[in-house]
């Protein structure tokens, strides 16, 4: 792999250009950096493979980041993965010391993701070896893990996950039977054969939804300021930053790995990996009183590991094919179009094209920090445009990008009606993205399901007698069923105190 290729402005352009985007809209509260990466994925198919690459996970690194800056300054989280920014962040910004903390967090986010992805690089061949022993039965029990997991740290309730998980699978039976090639719902509709496309409904759930919600509370007034703090001016803002930085470097690694971890568990995603390095970094505190009104360890925490987390992510979705959040989701079908099939043969398959994606990762790594320079300092500008304008926007983005994929305007319809169907969703508090995940592990669990069926004549005790396939449900059972039964043991106890 040539390195030096990547500084081409054939890939240079696409790459700044998309990392830009990501900075706007991850800074702009309400717009999420999986919508950004879903609009963006159908520009990348008119690039080379590098450059399309290149656009989409810079695009998802800065969008994190970003969305940090409102959380900051308006206690506003641009981005789900930002909510934890809003609570130290804000109170420095109160304070007068908020570009201080947004330099704290830029050079975290950096590093934070460096970490994420060496992990990756390390951990990637290894399980890759792991998973070459896998047969249908344990594919079959690693999607349903996947899913039953993006139900559980889902936001709401777990049942509310659980459906969510479940509406997805049903959506992704749509189309021609994989054994037989009969037709299954579509109804007679021709366009419904190749089942339902993955690009429309992620934009029409998490682009087309969110201009819905919106337009339905437009007019109402976000909770907190509306204007940016003041500052006591930047000059010595950044005095002592370095110094800082090192003091906490046991909290910046601590965070990373744990953010690492939580990333690569399917469904978790970066804002349940920037909660819980928040709360353990206010255990293993010497100053955990000091959180919550403008700690230093508050910032480092959160955003060292919501970067991480993107990176951790990539690792179930390169190796096993499942993706580790909504974000990955996404890039999975883009991977395919660049003839890059993710599971366990990837890098022996595509060896190149996987080395290319780690090192676009690292090296974006290192842009995030002038391009977050930039976008801390637009921020200002940023506030000023009119909310019509950027929703105009989004709506155009959404169609454009919906009708691309194919040049169908049956894509185009699939968005609006997803984009209803998600506005409907969220109004209810069920979460979206096992839905995502479901559409996408679907058809993994069916194929592997019915492979084993095929290969034991019937017989199910294949999937629960394996030493894996056992672990997995077992597993399963204690991380659905245990915290209820850990609850209904301690009312007990309580009620016999």
């Amino acid at each position: 792999m040539d390195i030096l290729a990547l500084f081409h402005w054939s890939t240079l352009i696409p790459w700044l250009l998309g990392m830009t985007f990501g900075i706007f809209v991850g800074a702009t509260p309400g717009l999420t950096a999986t919508m950004a990466v879903a609009l963006i994925v159908p520009l990348s198919y008119y690039l080379p493979a590098s450059a399309g690459l290149a656009m989409i996970i810079g695009v998802s690194f800065t969008a994190i980041f970003a969305g940090d800056i409102p959380a900051t300054y308006l206690r506003i989280p641009g981005t789900p993965a930002s909510a934890a920014a809003t609570l130290d962040g804000y109170q420095m910004a109160r304070q007068g010391r908020g570009y201080r903390a947004l330099l704290i967090d830029l050079w975290c986010s950096s590093l934070g993701g460096l970490i994420g992805v060496v992990l990756l690089i390390i951990s990637a061949p290894q399980l890759a070896r792991l998973a070459l022993k896998f047969s249908s039965f344990e594919y079959c029990w690693l999607a349903l893990f996947g899913l039953s997991m993006s139900a559980v740290v889902s936001a709401g309730n777990t049942f509310n996950g659980l459906m969510a998980a479940a509406l997805g699978m049903l959506l992704s039976t749509i189309g021609l039977d994989i054994v037989s090639g009969a037709q299954r719902f579509t109804y007679g509709h021709t366009g419904l054969m190749d089942g339902i496309q993955f690009i429309p409904v992620m934009i029409g759930l998490f682009g087309l939804s969110e201009v819905m919600r919106h337009l339905w509370h437009f007019g109402e007034q976000p909770h907190g300021n509306t204007t940016a703090p003041s500052e006591n001016g930047k000059t010595g803002s950044s005095e002592g930053l370095f110094r800082t930085l090192w003091s906490q470097k046991r909290l910046i690694g601590q965070s990373s790995l744990l953010g690492t971890l939580i990333g690569a568990l399917p469904g978790a995603g970066a804002d349940i990996a920037a909660w819980g390095s928040y709360g353990l970094a206010n255990k293993t505190s010497k100053n955990p009183e000091a959180f919550g009104k403008g700690s230093d360890e508050g910032v480092v925490a959160p955003t060292s590991a919501n970067n991480a987390a993107v990176a951790g992510a990539w690792i179930p979705a390169l190796v096993f094919g499942i993706p580790g959040d909504a974000v990955t989701a996404i890039v999975l079908g883009a991977l395919m179009v660049y003839d890059i099939k993710p599971g366990p043969m990837v890098l022996e398959q595509s060896g190149e094209q996987v080395k290319t994606i780690f090192a676009i990762a690292l090296i974006t790594q290192l842009w995030l920090i002038p391009a977050g320079w930039i976008g801390i300092r637009s921020f200002d500008k940023l506030l000023r445009l009119p909310k019509r304008g950027i929703l105009t926007a989004v709506v155009l983005f959404s169609i454009v990008g919906a009708y691309s994929l194919q040049n169908s305007l049956f894509d185009v319809g699939i968005m609006l009606v997803f984009g209803c169907f998600g506005f409907l969703l969220e109004r209810l508090a069920i979460p979206l993205p096992p839905l995502i995940l479901g559409l996408i592990l679907g058809p993994m669990v069916e194929k592997n399901l019915r492979t084993g069926l095929i290969k034991t004549q019937g017989d199910w005790l294949p999937f629960l007698t394996r030493p894996f396939c056992l672990s997995m449900a077992c597993l399963m059972a204690f991380i659905l069923v245990g915290p209820r039964l850990y609850q209904w043991f301690k009312a007990r106890k309580a009620v016999k105190a």
